[in-house]
């Protein structure tokens, strides 16, 4: 596999499934990865991105707490792979001299990359699905991966859609 580095390029709400979308981009090309995750971590990754700190410890939180007072670190997260539907990461971490490669989802990746500053990186064939590739890993419909096709898709999106999460 080769990973290309990305960014979160920030969230939306797909109002066909009303569930929250991160937008991942490689530096330098224009392709985007969209990644529908649930509310609960958006609101994770949406507060990290907006800088907001919540008055107690959320779950990310209290992990990266954990992460540092093991002396870990995390050195990068990477997302892996769709199968069935479902994407696939792995956290990569370091800890007294060794390093571990942890299973994970890529929304919780992607808020602790966001919590450490570790690298976000993208198996870059996931930034070539097409129509074809869609249908045959089972997807109703494709996965956008240039910005214009996810434009169209999310323009649907209602700005107030985006204030229905206060803190």
């Amino acid at each position: 596999m080769n990973f290309i580095e990305a960014k979160v390029d920030g969230l939306a709400l797909d109002m066909t499934t009303n569930a929250p979308v991160v937008i991942l981009s490689p530096e330098g090309l224009e392709k985007v990865l969209p990644i529908w995750i649930g509310h609960a971590e958006a609101w994770g990754i949406a507060m990290q991105l907006s800088g907001v700190k919540p008055k107690r410890p959320m779950t990310y939180d209290l992990l990266v707490s954990v992460i540092k007072a093991t002396e870990s670190t995390i050195v990068r997260v990477e997302i892996t792979e769709l199968r069935e539907q479902t994407f696939y990461a792995r956290v990569h971490l370091a800890c007294n001299g060794k390093n571990h490669e942890i299973d994970a989802r890529p929304s919780d990746s992607i808020a602790v990359a966001l919590k450490t500053g570790a690298s976000i990186f993208v198996n870059e064939e996931l930034f070539n699905i097409d129509a074809q590739t869609s249908e045959r890993i089972g997807e109703s419909s494709p996965l956008p991966t240039d910005p214009e096709s996810l434009r169209e898709r999310l323009k649907k999106i209602n700005p107030e859609d985006f204030g229905k999460y206060s803190l």
